[in-house]
């Protein structure tokens, strides 16, 4: 239990990869790949009801204020959006595959060289197989664990994530994004 000089914390259940992209294109609402302006505010809102739910009283009621207090700790380039990464420093994401993911290929001239490796038929196109190797040696990288159902839903968020032609394949410019 926490004494009296302690915070208290809204403790959340761990979310899996794709249950946070759910979260992510449910405030993400214009799917410009940041969480701004009224996205932003409806974000506060709906986590400030949360930690009400859950019982944690917070002492100021400037909405705000405390968006300011948010800002600074969470929005790390303070470019005054919330990114993906932003995010899933946010949540409590299993493992934090997406941060994992986004920074194994930080770089353009990383993701070059990640995209020219497995894009193994050299069709310009990752297809699910590829991602999935892909994936598989980043979480070994990672020193991840990992079954083949989790490698399964892994590979199956990232293409829900970037495929946005729906065609089961990622191509460089969906990549790229």
């Amino acid at each position: 239990m926490a004494g009296p000089q302690q915070a208290p914390h809204l403790h959340l259940a761990e979310l899996t990869a794709s249950q946070f992209l759910d979260v992510w294109r449910h405030f993400d609402a214009d799917g410009n790949g940041y969480i701004e302006g009224k996205e932003l505010e409806n974000f506060f809102q709906e986590l400030e009801s949360a930690r009400k739910g859950a019982g944690v009283d917070s002492k100021r009621d400037n909405l705000g204020d405390k968006m300011k207090e948010f800002m600074h700790k969470y929005d790390k380039n303070a470019d005054g959006k919330i990114e993906m990464a932003e995010l899933a420093q946010i949540l409590p994401t299993e493992e934090n595959f997406l941060l994992c993911f986004r920074q194994h290929v930080g770089s353009s001239s990383e993701f070059m060289e990640a995209w020219r490796r497995y894009d193994t038929d050299r069709s310009g196109y990752i297809e699910a197989n590829e991602l999935k190797g892909f994936l598989s040696d980043l979480l070994k990288k990672a020193n991840r664990p990992y079954d083949e159902p989790k490698l399964q839903e892994y590979t199956q968020t990232i293409l829900r994530m970037f495929d946005m032609n729906g065609d089961g394949k990622l191509g460089l410019s969906e990549m790229s994004r």
